[in-house]
């Protein structure tokens, strides 16, 4: 994959698959110390036992929508080509964590990516499930909690494409002011012939 928000994305739907109601998803970048982490958590049914040991197996998986499961498999190659590591956790009651490591600095490291454009497709696509999205970049950090946002807009779901729009734009704005120079997608609007960043 060419960015690691894609990566996140099918990780994430993994957990979906799985029937999670509430997924973690947390990304740090630390440039001093040449290392990006991201960690996905979920509250869903796990992997299956058997499965564990060939996680990293292209031709295994337990989605019935598709046959052949890549995203673990490409995720743990994207890493280790970054001198880092994947590593998959599963809990005696269920959910799973998902985390794997790239060395920042890495020649062979995909950019980042849009993670606003990852986290309002989730968001839009899977409306009955909360996110918590933290993103720390060199120790100054972002949180997004659906929960939190349900409660403020009094709503049961966050389904509204206008709410789903600004979140999206607030994303954006907020890992930009947290490291200006680093590798966010930028994105235009033009209006009136000009052009806003």
């Amino acid at each position: 994959m060419r960015e690691i928000s894609l990566h996140i994305l099918d990780i994430v739907e993994n957990g979906i698959t799985a029937g999670a109601d509430c997924i973690h998803i947390g990304v740090v970048e630390s440039r001093t110390e040449d290392l990006l982490k991201i960690i996905v958590r979920d509250n869903g049914r796990g992997i299956p036992a058997d499965k564990l040991d060939r996680l990293q197996d292209p031709f295994v998986t337990s989605r019935t929508t598709r046959r052949v499961g890549l995203g673990l498999s490409l995720l743990a190659a994207a890493a280790e080509r970054c001198d880092g590591k994947m590593e998959v956790t599963v809990g005696t009651a269920g959910g799973t964590e998902v985390s794997a490591t790239f060395g920042y600095n890495h020649i062979d490291r995909a950019p980042m990516g849009d993670m606003a454009a990852t986290m309002t497709t989730l968001m839009m696509g899977s409306p009955q499930i909360d996110f918590v999205y933290t993103h720390i970049i060199d120790g100054k950090d972002f949180i997004l909690d659906t929960r939190e946002l349900k409660k403020e807009l009094g709503v049961d779901s966050l389904e509204d494409p206008m709410v789903i729009h600004q979140l999206g734009q607030s994303i954006r704005t907020s890992l930009a002011e947290l490291a200006p120079h680093a590798d966010q997608p930028e994105t235009t609007e033009k209006n009136n012939g000009k052009t806003h960043d």
